[in-house]
């Protein structure tokens, strides 16, 4: 969707692979799509670069803005990406995916150790001075194990 000349969103899209586009399509109207697609219960990404993309960005779940675009669509926009190719998009989707699942794995391995520090220490078999040491060890273990690259 876009609101560039139908030759311009031709050429384009036929670069880039896309089947399907919309061209000349005003920014109330994109605004408008997306207000659509979000009461059918779908989440919507919004990328763009300019003023007429403000609407849109706005009214998008997430809005993302290219560096190199008009200021007010980068105030707007939720993310700002500076890099010449859109490739950058799914570098970030799958960064975000990996780090959601790295706080989730931190978050049952803190759970984890704590809890059965808990019990073994309620239940008199670890003594309160060992059972501290081995939660300052695996909180240091797991903070160690989380500045692993997220991108392998």
């Amino acid at each position: 969707m876009t609101g560039d000349s139908e030759r311009t969103a031709a050429s384009i899209a036929s670069k880039i692979g896309v089947d399907e586009y919309d061209s000349e399509v005003l920014p109330e109207d994109k605004a408008d799509y997306i207000r659509q697609e979000k009461e059918a219960g779908n989440i919507v990404v919004m990328v763009g670069d300019g003023i007429n993309d403000s609407p849109a960005l706005s009214a998008a779940d997430v809005g993302i803005a290219i560096s190199d675009g008009a200021e007010i669509a980068r105030e707007i926009a939720d993310i700002t990406v500076a890099a010449d190719s859109l490739q950058e998009l799914v570098t970030l989707r799958r960064l975000s995916k990996a780090m959601l699942r790295r706080i989730d794995g931190n978050y049952k391995a803190i759970l984890g150790v704590n809890g059965a520090l808990i019990l073994l220490g309620v239940g008199g078999i670890v003594q309160p001075t060992t059972s501290a040491l081995l939660h300052n060890a695996s909180t240091l273990l797991i903070s160690l194990r989380s500045m692993r690259n997220l991108l392998v």
